[in-house]
């Protein structure tokens, strides 16, 4: 790659909602774009525990109308290439790395995004790499979340480790472990220990395992409520709703975890599963924050820096939150749609999008009211 290229877009991440996007600029008919990756395609999904696999099921769709829940791009389907209905990250990675081969997406690995500049006098971007400044007219931000965890989210947490620092749930020692947070990945902590014979104790804010609202992206999924309610009929799993961590400390024989009103002790490191930062904190000065989320415009763009898009599990407008897969691919045809009007692309080549439910332009259809 050459550091002096000028662009039309350069994506940032080749993840999930950076090959995603990059597919549908392809399909838009750009050419002078490109995608950059620090690391691997897919590398937050390479980075999973071994354990780890999709809550959202995959299957095979197409034949009645219907896009694989995992999948980032028409026509294809994870369940499909590897016959499997929840994928782990190792496999999910090479779904994203078939893709990119197969259309010849201008991906380039190895290349350390370390500062965005808005460049004078309306002239785009200027993206400083290790070898020196890319420039280009948009930026799409699709770097993702789970690189970014939070390590900090209460004092003492240096004592404990985080969830995405764990390579395989078989690597760690001991017999009694404690995990700070129950949401998706703490509870998948919670489930892959109980199954290795593990005792396990979960400690959350809220209670989210009896979080009924219909919107899985605020309670658990019903594949982790089913694992979940197998693991503890086999009485090895305690859970403990309603606890606010304020601080671990080191305590002979363990460590000891504090709550305003209680004390527990674990014998090894507390596992904490409190969530991720976010990559968008890289670069907080090109956005508003409004309760700790950038603010978006419905073009998914800046509302502060024009040209500068998100695309990924950073979206959110009011309550409709795209954290899941099969949430913002629905968003990346409002993207491209926007970029091409500037320009002056043809943006009918997008109306496929629509037709096949991944061209969501209208948010008061975003509701999760069930009658049943």
């Amino acid at each position: 790659m050459k550091k002096s290229e000028t662009y039309d877009v350069v994506i940032v991440g080749a993840g999930a909602a950076g090959i995603g996007m990059g597919v549908v600029l392809r399909d838009l008919g750009l050419e002078n774009f490109a995608i950059l990756e620090r690391h691997q395609i897919g590398e937050s999904f390479r980075r999973w525990p071994q354990e780890m696999n999709f809550i959202t099921p995959s299957f095979p769709g197409h034949g009645f109308g219907q896009l694989d829940l995992n999948a980032i791009a028409r026509k294809t389907s994870p369940a499909i290439s590897f016959r499997r209905e929840h994928l782990n990250g190792t496999q999910y990675a090479r779904y994203l790395e078939m893709i990119a081969d197969a259309i010849s997406l201008p991906v380039h690995t190895g290349v350390e995004v370390q500062k965005i500049e808005v460049l004078p006098q309306c002239r785009g971007f200027g993206i400083h790499v290790p070898d020196g400044m890319i420039q280009t007219q948009f930026v799409i931000w699709a770097a993702g979340e789970f690189q970014y965890p939070n390590l900090n989210p209460f004092p003492g947490a240096d004592l404990c480790v985080h969830n995405s620092q764990v390579g395989s749930w078989t690597k760690l020692q001991g017999d009694e472990f404690t995990i700070l947070g129950g949401y998706e990945s703490g509870m998948d902590a919670a489930v892959n220990l109980v199954a290795l014979g593990k005792k396990v104790k979960v400690l959350d804010r809220s209670g989210t395992w009896g979080n009924t609202d219909p919107d899985p992206s605020v309670s658990l999924s019903p594949y982790t409520l089913q694992r979940v309610e197998l693991c503890y009929s086999t009485g090895r799993l305690e859970l403990i709703g309603g606890v606010a961590i304020e601080e671990v400390t080191a305590v002979p024989g363990g460590y000891a975890i504090h709550s305003e009103y209680d004390k527990w002790i674990s014998p090894t490191k507390p596992i904490v599963c409190t969530g991720f930062e976010g990559s968008l904190k890289r670069i907080a000065n090109l956005f508003n924050w409004s309760d700790g989320y950038a603010r978006l415009n419905d073009q998914d763009e800046s509302t502060i820096t024009p040209g500068l898009f998100v695309v990924g599990p950073s979206v959110r407008h009011d309550k409709a939150i795209f954290c899941f897969i099969y949430k913002f691919r629905q968003r990346f045809a409002v993207v491209a749609n926007s970029i091409a009007r500037r320009l002056d692309l043809d943006p009918s080549h997008l109306e496929v999008y629509r037709d096949e439910g991944m061209f969501l332009d209208d948010l008061s259809c975003c509701d999760n009211d069930c009658i049943c």
